[in-house]
């Protein structure tokens, strides 16, 4: 039965997740977190750091660990093979339509239509892991409290070195881990 929820649920990630991996976080935390709670809110940001971090699409990296995590091995084949199989799909199927009917000007229509949603999904998962980043699992919504501090000095150092100096990404995910776990153990040798 685990299998089949795992394979459903990232068939429904692969058939909805419209914009790219970080559009498809929201659905995948829907079905990991709040649906199954295959993983807890902290695991979830964890999934998504070393999803982005490691090589490949995002969601079929996301796959592959939860299936792992919550199957093993076989979990983890068949939770892949459920994100990528709606997308294989539709990809032969619109290449098809598209070379029929590519000149109609109602595929440009669609894609722009599209750009919007991608773009608040993207906004939507983004606005999710900065609460969590800096207020914890409990986000806002136990009232007012002091974010953590060192959370919130690393986003704002991160994004003032990604808008100044536009240096990888990856060097800005790095030196951020870097310093992090240097705050940690300065923070845990101080306490």
């Amino acid at each position: 039965m685990v299998f089949l929820k795992l394979f459903w649920s990232f068939a429904q990630v692969g058939l909805f997740s419209f914009g790219g991996g970080m559009a498809a976080m929201p659905l995948i935390q829907s079905q990991v977190v709040d649906l199954h709670q295959w993983l807890t809110l902290t695991e979830f940001t964890d999934l998504v750091t070393i999803a982005e971090m490691t090589p490949g699409p995002i969601a079929v990296n996301a796959a592959t660990f939860v299936g792992i995590r919550v199957a093993g091995l076989p979990g983890a084949l068949i939770a892949t093979f459920g994100c990528v199989l709606p997308s294989f799909l539709i990809v032969t199927l619109l290449a098809k339509v598209y070379f029929k009917f590519r000149s109609q000007p109602v595929f440009s229509g669609v894609l722009s239509g599209l750009r919007p949603a991608v773009v608040a999904l993207i906004a939507c998962a983004g606005v999710n892991m900065l609460l969590l980043a800096l207020w914890g699992e409990a986000g806002l919504s136990s009232g007012f409290r002091i974010p953590d501090w060192i959370s919130a000095v690393l986003v704002l150092g991160c994004f003032f070195v990604l808008r100044k100096w536009k240096p990888s990404p990856i060097t800005v995910m790095l030196g951020s881990g870097v310093l992090g776990g240097a705050a940690f153990l300065i923070q845990q040798a101080l306490n």
